[in-house]
């Protein structure tokens, strides 16, 4: 069956039942635990739960908005259905709001008309600017022993003008047997939201970064700081695990990457997603939560 339900709902129940509950900027405690890590072999299984449905075109394709696109501009995504991203995008005047349950505004920032519709100096933004995904690239082709290849995101003379600072902030990348490993850290993690996204995002990113450069995909090692739920999740979460406890979960999809797709800036990003596909995804069906701002 799938390992990664098992991995995920286990890390829930540590949160559930050893996490403290704390205050936070959105105003929605949180449960957390101070540190979380796991590790997957990419070669066993592609890692996306089969207990809820995880939206896998959306996660892929806010990826590549990243790290191919290189796009700081929420249009791009709103253009092709996603929507993940709405709120935290900087309004058309170029003040980025923040509004209650009500529709009164509890937070605003003036960042400037140029960046209207974007979310600032964060994520695409960084990886354009500093070339991150070419030279990546590159070093994996012409010095794949080099030990510095890393994209960070987290750049301190960008931190104010984001809109909110990277939440999975780097990524290093080793060569091994072949294989392309890469080993992921987060400064925070949504457990209930951000990480079954975060997880099948960057283990697609292994798959494609590894043909475009004639390796195999290795392991994704990740490492959390602050592994936390949303208090307004927790009823979420307690059906997702019911749903393992009484219903079971699934075998784990097959990734299918386009096999003549050479060049990483060529994978369709569009709606249709024709280059990357899920094979085989059997899941239990959708589990709404709302996203805390």
């Amino acid at each position: 069956m799938a390992k990664w339900d098992k991995e995920y709902l286990t890390l829930c129940k540590q949160i559930l039942l050893e996490g403290k509950q704390v205050h936070n900027r959105t105003g929605v405690d949180t449960i957390k635990i101070p540190y979380y890590s796991t590790a997957f072999d990419l070669q066993d299984e592609f890692p996306i739960l089969t207990t809820k449905f995880v939206a896998f075109k959306s996660a892929v394709i806010e990826m590549l908005w990243f790290y191919q696109m290189q796009s700081n501009d929420v249009r791009e995504l709103q253009n092709r259905g996603i929507h993940i991203w709405d709120e935290w995008k900087i309004d058309a005047d170029g003040v980025y709001r923040i509004y209650d349950e009500s529709g009164k505004i509890k937070f605003e920032k003036n960042f400037g008309k140029e960046w209207a519709h974007t979310i600032g100096t964060a994520y695409g933004y960084i990886v354009k600017k500093y070339q991150l995904t070419q030279k990546l690239i590159e070093k994996l082709k012409t010095d794949p022993e080099d030990r510095r290849m890393i994209m960070s995101l987290w750049q301190d003379e960008y931190l104010d003008t984001a809109v909110l600072p990277s939440c999975v902030w780097n990524s290093m990348w080793d060569v091994t047997d072949g294989k392309l490993n890469a080993v992921v850290t987060q400064r925070s993690v949504d457990v209930g939201l951000g990480l079954p996204f975060n997880v099948t995002q960057y283990a697609v990113l292994v798959h494609l970064i590894s043909q475009v450069v004639g390796l195999k995909p290795g392991m994704l090692y990740w490492s959390a700081k602050d592994a936390h739920l949303y208090v307004n999740e927790v009823s979420g979460i307690q059906e997702q695990i019911r749903r393992y406890e009484e219903l079971g979960d699934f075998e784990a999809p097959k990734l299918w990457v386009n096999p003549e797709v050479t060049d990483f800036f060529q994978f369709d990003n569009s709606r249709e997603l024709s280059d990357i596909k899920l094979e085989d995804y059997q899941h239990h069906g959708k589990i709404k939560m709302k996203v805390s701002v």
